[in-house]
């Protein structure tokens, strides 16, 4: 049964800071007293949000608030930092599958689908949306996400006023993702993990452009400035949970957003179709001291999640085999990328990456026996498909393999000119580095076990 904390967090005047981040800055919300009333027809003024450099997540603060506000939880459970300002969730006390360790109730939600009914009067939502639509077709799927990044705008510029203030303040400052990485940071990661990084801050530079056509009524002091809008947007993309019923829609609650990533969850995130409350229920028995964890994507290939998030998960089993070359080839025979995979502690090479490095030698050979290979990939004819590769085994090997010293080529040159860079200026190089390392060990046994074989 779930009770309420009896933690007692002081609640001093809160100060309620809002850091942003651009290379190591830090921001703060704006004060009450330099706002002014925001409606359709008038914009506040925001001043003097620089404040400080090395103001930390207020944490306490921002459960103490949820707490006044309906979150609930079990005994044990607690905010977590080994002291690098990194905060997650943890239980001081054993806790049996199937139980609910938290609830946060509706009212401290932010709902993209509620942004649409609280701003759809006053603010023109739907021609920003449109002007985004127009900008690239695929972006149509991230209206959710794009209004909750409308929603963390209108926020901040309430100040001290905003009722999500106290969330506010918890949050990170500091990204390590795509949409934070610079074209020095790209040019240092294999094609995969590049196009993935482009790909996130690339929609980023798209909801930018459509929030700065002026159809919103968001003071342009905060849609003008860079390192605002690039926090919020980080906010948003970081820390939602999408639902698919009643209506596909893209959700945000307070305290379950401080969970972190793991390969072997222990608790899952839900949201009740009716209220949109949310629940965090252990999936598995969670023992006293270990950290709560949830699932942020597929654990079989971490470059998404590296793109996505800026962090390379522990326990990787297996990585993506970089044939960005072969997409084509990829498509046609209905793969997904999870399918097409190394073996991080084996270098051991997944069938599906044979087969489509076959597709393309057959091509290029004789298109009718390319469809033929095709054919019984997509009927799963596995006898016709090992006469092919025993047939043509000696050029799939060669090509894989020169496709894998490729790779261990370029990662080895991309590394050396990530390390070369300032840390100050490039503080995402040690996650590049670790991503580039991941890749290179991986491909190093891929390659001897390669070389083996012929």
């Amino acid at each position: 049964m779930i009770s309420m904390s009896t933690r007692c967090v002081p609640l001093l005047s809160v100060l309620l800071l809002l850091l942003a981040f651009r290379n190591g800055v830090s921001f703060l919300l704006p004060s009450a007293s330099s706002l002014l009333t925001t409606s359709s027809k008038s914009r506040a003024t925001v001043t003097n949000t620089l404040l400080n450099y090395s103001q930390q997540r207020d944490v306490y603060t921002m459960e103490a608030w949820a707490i006044e506000n309906g979150y609930q939880k079990v005994d044990g459970v607690e905010l977590y930092s080994e002291g690098d300002d990194d905060w997650s969730m943890m239980t001081n006390t054993d806790i049996p599958a199937g139980t609910t360790i938290m609830f946060i109730p509706s009212n401290l939600v932010l709902s993209s689908d509620a942004i649409v009914k609280e701003y759809g009067r006053n603010f023109d939502l739907e021609l920003t949306e449109n002007a985004l639509k127009q900008m690239e077709r695929d972006l149509a799927k991230r209206l959710p996400l794009f209004r909750l990044l409308v929603k963390i705008l209108a926020e901040y510029e309430k100040g001290e006023n905003s009722f999500y203030a106290p969330w506010i303040n918890s949050l990170p400052t500091q990204y390590y993702n795509g949409v934070s990485m610079t074209d020095a940071c790209f040019a240092c990661l294999p094609p995969y993990a590049a196009l993935l990084s482009m790909n996130e801050r690339n929609a980023y530079s798209r909801f930018l452009n459509a929030i700065r056509k002026g159809f919103l009524p968001l003071n342009p002091d905060v849609t003008g400035d860079d390192s605002v809008m690039k926090f919020a947007y980080n906010v948003a993309l970081t820390r939602f949970h999408e639902v698919i019923e009643p209506t596909r829609q893209k959700l945000i609650a307070p305290m379950a957003d401080m969970i972190n990533h793991s390969s072997e969850p222990n608790a899952e995130i839900s949201f009740d179709t009716e209220n949109n409350n949310c629940y965090v229920t252990a999936i598995a028995d969670i023992y006293a001291g270990s950290p709560l964890s949830v699932s942020l994507g597929d654990p079989t290939d971490p470059t998404p999640l590296f793109a996505k998030y800026g962090f390379l998960p522990t326990g990787c089993n297996t990585i993506f085999c970089k044939a960005i070359h072969l997409e084509p080839q990829i498509n046609e025979l209905g793969y997904e990328f999870n399918q097409l995979l190394f073996q991080t502690d084996t270098g051991e090479v997944y069938p599906a990456v044979w087969d489509i490095f076959l597709l393309k030698i057959l091509q290029d050979y004789d298109a009718d026996l390319a469809s033929q290979f095709t054919m019984a990939c997509q009927n799963n004819d596995e006898a016709t498909k090992e006469t092919f590769h025993s047939n043509y085994f000696a050029y799939t090997l060669e090509a894989l393999r020169e496709h894998v010293y490729s790779i261990l080529n370029d990662v080895d040159q991309m590394t050396m000119e990530a390390q070369s860079y300032d840390l100050e200026t490039h503080p995402r190089v040690p996650v590049i580095v670790a991503h580039n390392n991941l890749v290179r060990d991986t491909f190093s046994m891929t390659a001897s076990l390669l070389d083996s074989m012929g």
